[in-house]
């Protein structure tokens, strides 16, 4: 079976790996970014390198996302009303801690949404926005908003341009739709679209500077990176490296 989906049926009791949990400290923060150098592209190669181009990978193990120390790529995404949102606008005026997610059928992304709910405080209090960007359509948005009771910023990418400027998109091949049909899960009614692609899951911490601070993108859609090391690598970010120890 694709490791890109193993049905719902088969997801009950599998809890989401947790990339940090047990580790402390700055070098929790430095393991995560050296997990993502280490797995990112390399120039002149890799077949997520062509997404630059125009194309994208037919599996997830193929992505070249944007890397530590880029400049955030132009990002207009849609609000829930359907409004066109200038993320990068939004990040000039306050730091950003931005996460892209498979969309509200994922259960796994449902998990790490809830998580992402008890930091949300604590990185508020630091100046940080938490922005949440899915592949659903904007309608589907609002199901997700209630569904988990979020009050942090939801926003749609369902034509998947800014999963595209972040190097993060993939196109889900034909035996995963089918299993993905089987599970009752639609991506074309999910997000409008007939492109079947998704975004692997991903974490970044953007300055009003543009430039992104940390990465965690992992093909595995499986792990995600946990609450706690993304926010150390947040107080790590703005220079506060008093609870890194």
């Amino acid at each position: 079976m694709s490791s890109e989906f193993r049905g719902s049926r088969e997801q009950e009791g599998e809890e989401v790996k947790l990339v940090g949990r047990g580790e402390t400290g700055a070098r929790a923060v430095l393991a995560a970014v050296l997990t993502i150098a280490l797995a990112g592209c390399t120039p002149g190669g890799s077949e997520g390198m062509k997404q630059g181009r125009g194309a994208v990978p037919g599996s997830a193990d193929g992505i070249c996302p944007v890397l530590t120390g880029s400049t955030l790529p132009q990002l207009t995404l849609a609000t829930v009303d359907g409004e066109p949102f200038d993320v990068n606008a939004a990040v000039a005026e306050k730091p950003a801690v931005l996460i892209f997610y498979r969309g509200g059928w994922c259960p796994f992304c449902n998990t790490q949404l809830g998580q992402l709910r008890g930091i949300q405080g604590e990185l508020e209090q630091l100046g940080y926005q938490v922005i949440a960007v899915s592949a659903d359509r904007p309608g589907k948005l609002k199901e997700s908003i209630r569904e988990q009771e979020i009050d942090y910023l939801l926003l749609s990418d369902s034509s998947m341009a800014g999963s595209k400027a972040m190097g993060i998109a993939f196109e889900v091949d034909d035996g995963t739709l089918v299993r993905y049909s089987e599970y009752g899960i639609d991506l074309e009614e999910a997000s409008g679209e007939k492109h079947h692609l998704l975004p692997v899951p991903s974490a970044f911490i953007v300055g009003t500077d543009g430039v992104i601070k940390f990465q965690y993108v992992n093909p595995d859609y499986k792990v995600r990176v946990e609450s706690e090391l993304l926010l150390l690598a947040a107080r790590v970010a703005l220079g506060d490296t008093s609870q890194s120890d």
